[in-house]
């Protein structure tokens, strides 16, 4: 049953640890049919070097096993919550690299230093709120993506224009269009959270880029007047 998806979704996670964005088992990525409504996902505590294209997980909306032998990744009804909330989303990534999660630790913001930054994210890289305790004793991974979307709602944002966010305490998400851009998305939100991390350490007064220059750089990428790249 959706043979390329798993296919695609495998070669996508087994980019992460290609990548540098996690070690032994720590990080997820799913990708989802939108006509069949069924996500594929890692299984869940699957070594990266023994893992195949066959042991990728499908499961329905509900979080339902509809084929695979293992157990869907513990993160499963986050990516859930994310893919019935945003039907623009094809892809979502999960992992605990070192810069993005040490801004999430922090409980911060990643802010918008640079080009590079906005080239890929407009405005400053949300983190969410603290989970609450009823939270995290409840329905600890469903209530992770709902405080992602509320963030997100909250604060105007745009997923497709901000395609990440950290979780506090936790660690980053991101998501693109298929696996393959959301994964893509987590390496840049890495690279920027190490850039910004370097920045306040050079200058502790560092202000974030103007809104101008900001603008600049991400629309020349993308929407209607992007005129970044070649023409197909």
């Amino acid at each position: 049953m959706l043979e390329q998806l798993k296919q695609e979704v495998y070669v996508a996670n087994m980019e992460l640890p290609k990548k540098g964005l996690v070690i032994y088992t720590w990080g997820n990525v799913s990708g989802i049919d939108r006509e069949k409504q069924f996500v594929i996902i890692k299984p869940s505590g699957v070594e990266y070097e023994t893992m195949k294209p066959e042991d990728m997980v499908v499961v329905d909306l509900d979080g339902k096993v509809i084929e695979g032998h293992y157990k869907p990744s513990s993160d499963t009804a986050t990516h859930l919550e994310l893919y019935i909330k945003y039907p623009e989303i094809g892809g979502i990534v999960h992992t605990h690299s070192s810069f993005a999660t040490s801004w999430a630790q922090a409980g911060r913001d990643i802010p918008l230093y640079g080009t590079t930054h906005a080239d890929y994210f407009y405005g400053a890289i949300p983190c969410t709120r603290k989970l609450r305790k009823e939270e995290i004793d409840g329905e600890y991974e469903k209530n992770t993506g709902l405080v992602i979307i509320e963030t997100l709602e909250n604060r105007g944002i745009n997923p497709l224009f901000t395609p990440g966010v950290l979780c506090m305490n936790h660690g980053p998400f991101t998501w693109g269009k298929d696996p393959a851009e959301a994964v893509s998305n987590a390496v840049v939100l890495e690279e920027v959270a190490k850039m910004a991390y370097y920045a306040e350490s050079i200058n502790k007064d560092a202000k974030p880029a103007s809104k101008v220059i900001a603008d600049k750089h991400f629309y020349r990428k993308h929407g209607n007047h992007a005129y970044y790249g070649q023409n197909n």
